[in-house]
């Protein structure tokens, strides 16, 4: 596999050629680690909002022992707005220095307004002890990667995801994985993400297994899409054009994506739903790139076998973010009900609070509900799924984001292993059981229990149990709801 190795300091380096050139990793904990590897050209000066340009060959040796800058993403996530550089179109990648094994793609999430790889919870070296490639990668966010604009490509990050598809496609064999063996994977926007790769032709061939992980149910129609970029146009005084916002500094890009979501209420009448949460970017069914939601690719034939679920609380972490965590009023209840209730909510859970209500409107409406009607689609299209939930209680109950650290390994280092609490042996355990069957998965497509036939569902906790699908009050409540395009409600 390596075609040169060497000691730099009391590193030891090794060096493995590319399609590009040839890059300097490292060894670390028993597996060889590069980082910041470049997978398209930075997309600045001409190459902006364009579609990912490959990336131009290179003489002598590049080093691939530091983590490339993030994109450019939004501080409402906490993300830092110092401009690191544009060389964001990178991936990261752990290997065991095997040959022949199976290949895990990671897409981080971030509601597709942020985003890191670097991050210390998508360390790969722990999940790539159990025998895997794990490569994780950034993608243009916000404005830059998702905002609909004329004269650009829509859905930009997710044409960078193709790109880094084909870097793996061509190159994960001189690391040691296997070309044939690649499973995608992601949680948040990144399963939104992965559902997207499902329905989108130019994704056909790059991978041959998926994981989604609390997908969000919002993908945007054109009309929808447009409007949130004029919004931001009129926050910059420039047209919602290609040539409008490339005048505009990239740094400077999340700054308006945030005012934008900040100001959302406002857009209610127009925009609906996603003023109520905000979320102001997300992909595009622009019927070329991306040309039909995932559930009604799948619903029409369904060839890639899933994996697919969601925590049983998950809104939980976004109500403490937004500082409503045990003091929901009824005004806010009946207002998320009024906006994204399909049915009778207070009838279908008539002993539950307000604010018990108020989270089960909105996570069954966010992730809940389309990651399990992803299932049924696959199911309807012919395809196998298997379907999880994970109600294992750590600070916040089984909240958003808990699945990261017990897939990773990761249970003590990066932000959402704070969700974790102190990782006892009954959570070490846990998260055995979560890992082996990623790995699993990813190696011979059965995660260690049953498929899901529209019932069996794989409930994580401590113990674990295969059961009927756990939330059917809610499944009713959705039952007859399809998962379009969000539209623009008003000319």
């Amino acid at each position: 596999m390596a075609k040169g190795a060497g000691i730099v300091g009391r590193v030891e380096t090794l060096e493995i050629g590319t399609t590009g050139g040839v890059l300097r990793g490292v060894r670390e904990a028993g597996c060889a680690v590069f980082r910041g590897i470049r997978y398209a050209e930075p997309p600045v000066g001409a190459l902006r909002f364009a579609e990912p340009h490959p990336v131009d060959p290179w003489d002598g040796v590049r080093d691939a022992t530091t983590f490339g800058p993030p994109p450019p993403q939004s501080g409402l996530l906490g993300a830092s707005q110092e401009d690191a550089g544009d060389d964001w179109l990178t991936l990261n990648l752990w290997t065991p220095e095997s040959s022949g094994l199976p290949v895990m793609v990671w897409i981080p999430g971030g509601a597709y307004m942020g985003g890191d790889a670097s991050l210390p919870e998508f360390d790969g070296a722990r999940l790539a002890a159990s025998g895997v490639v794990v490569v994780t990668l950034n993608y243009r966010l916000g404005i830059e990667g998702f905002a609909q604009l004329e004269g650009a490509p829509a859905n930009r990050g997710l044409l960078d995801q193709v790109a880094a598809l084909h870097w793996v496609r061509k190159n994960i064999r001189a690391f040691g994985g296997d070309p044939d063996r690649v499973t995608i994977f992601g949680q948040s926007a990144g399963g939104g993400s992965v559902a997207a790769l499902l329905a989108m032709p130019r994704a056909v061939g790059l991978f041959q297994r998926a994981i989604v992980q609390s997908m969000p149910g919002t993908y945007f129609s054109p009309e929808l899409a447009a409007d949130v970029a004029a919004a931001c146009a009129a926050e910059l005084d420039v047209p919602p054009t290609l040539a409008g916002f490339s005048t505009v500094e990239p740094a400077f890009l999340p700054l308006v994506g945030d005012a934008v979501s900040d100001q959302a209420i406002q857009h209610r009448a127009r925009w609906g739903q996603i003023a109520h949460r905000p979320i102001p970017f997300a992909p595009v069914v622009d019927g070329d790139v991306l040309p039909t939601t995932p559930w009604e690719a799948l619903a029409n034939g369904a060839t890639i076998p899933l994996l697919v679920g969601h925590t049983r609380d998950e809104h939980r972490l976004f109500s403490l973010i937004d500082g409503v965590l045990g003091e929901v009023t009824t005004e806010q209840t009946e207002t998320a009900l009024q906006m994204l209730a399909p049915g009778p909510y207070r009838e279908a859970f008539p002993t539950a609070s307000d604010e018990e209500l108020y989270e089960l409107v909105n996570q069954d409406w966010l992730f809940r509900m389309p990651s399990l009607h992803l299932a049924d689609a696959q199911l309807a299209g012919g395809g196998q799924a298997h379907l999880y939930e994970l109600t294992w209680n750590g600070e916040l109950g089984a909240t958003h984001g808990l699945d990261i650290p017990l897939i990773f390994g990761n249970l003590t280092t990066g932000g959402p292993a704070t969700l974790i609490g102190s990782p006892t042996p009954e959570v070490q355990a846990l998260s055995d059981q979560m890992q082996s069957a990623w790995v699993a998965f990813a190696t011979n497509g059965n995660p260690n229990w049953p498929p899901y036939d529209g019932s069996r569902t794989q409930v994580f906790d401590t113990p674990s149990t295969i059961a009927a699908y756990p939330e059917q009050a809610s499944r009713q409540l959705w039952q007859h709801h399809t998962f379009s395009p969000l539209p623009l409600l008003a000319p």
